[in-house]
């Protein structure tokens, strides 16, 4: 049913099946890829395993019948359906019968052997096929209509959104392991990192870069970011460039598309939609207030 790069299939019949690609993206050197596709298809029958955790939300559509087996038996019987979400851990082989199939599903492939916080949890999770879960949907809806509109969030935000994901698939079924408080970053790691996120504006700066900097695990660093600042690695970053944007809308006459890019934004309309989230105005009214004639 899912397409990626790296799964093989066998013992595969199809009758009518299409498979249109929509939108497509990765991160960390493709240890996160992103793929939204819609899917036709009147019958088929496949076995197949992936060398990569997948999480799938079925967006829009259904099928008329859906059973997945896997080794330990019936995992699932019935149809899948708008808003449903699909958890299938790395090398687990499943056996899958779909009839009737016309949907769109967004996917977020994972590489198990990827430092990415949370994800090494992923592994010990069971098969959950057509689960309900708001928070889930809300999370891959959101950077699915990030993605149509041409947005490509940051690595950062993307590690995070990975994190959040796993400690979900996690909860659901019971394993979410207890809590316990760490202590801030110290002022002179703070320090670091303003210099490196800084330096590094320009670019796509991933979670895996900041926890490089403060010379800690990814985990660790995020937890001990947010004890220090109250904000995520990623909404931080977020912060500094658009503070940075201040800065420059008040000194140049710069095109507003040139400084998007020079910010790190995929675009003037993400520089544009992200000023405004955060500020209230748009960048060009902004600048207006301290150069009129701009």
């Amino acid at each position: 049913m899912w397409s990626e790069p790296l799964f093989g299939a066998g013992n595969l019949r199809v009758r009518d099946d299409r498979s249109e690609p929509l939108h497509r993206a990765s991160w960390l050197n493709s240890a996160i890829t992103f793929d939204h596709r819609r899917w036709v298809c009147r019958e088929i029958e496949l076995r197949w395993t992936a060398p990569r955790h997948v999480i799938v939300l079925t967006e829009k559509g259904r099928t008329e019948r859906t059973r997945v087996s896997s080794s330990n038996g019936l995992v699932y019987d019935g149809r899948d359906r708008a808003g449903a979400i699909t958890f299938v851990p790395a090398d687990v082989e499943r056996y899958g019968v779909y009839r009737e199939a016309d949907l769109s599903y967004s996917a977020l492939w994972i590489d198990p052997t990827a430092d990415i916080s949370g994800s090494d949890q992923l592994s010990r999770m069971p098969t959950l096929v057509n689960g309900t879960d708001p928070v889930m949907a809300a999370l891959v809806s959101s950077l699915c209509a990030d993605m149509a509109r041409g947005i490509r969030p940051d690595a950062a935000y993307v590690e995070h959104l990975v994190a959040l994901l796993a400690l979900r698939v996690a909860f659901l079924d019971g394993h979410v392991s207890p809590g316990h408080r760490v202590g801030p970053l110290s002022r002179r790691t703070l320090a670091r990192m303003d210099e490196f996120i800084d330096a590094q504006l320009q670019g796509d700066i991933s979670l895996r870069d900041l926890a490089a900097v403060a010379k800690m695990p990814v985990d660790t660093f995020a937890r001990r970011f947010k004890a220090a600042t109250g904000m995520a690695p990623y909404a931080y970053v977020l912060e500094r460039r658009i503070t940075r944007a201040e800065t420059l809308l008040r000194a140049t006459s710069s095109p507003i598309g040139n400084l998007a890019l020079a910010l790190g934004f995929a675009s003037q309309s993400h520089f544009t939609s992200t000023f405004r989230r955060l500020r209230g105005t748009t960048p060009r009214a902004y600048r207006s207030e301290f150069l009129p004639e701009s």
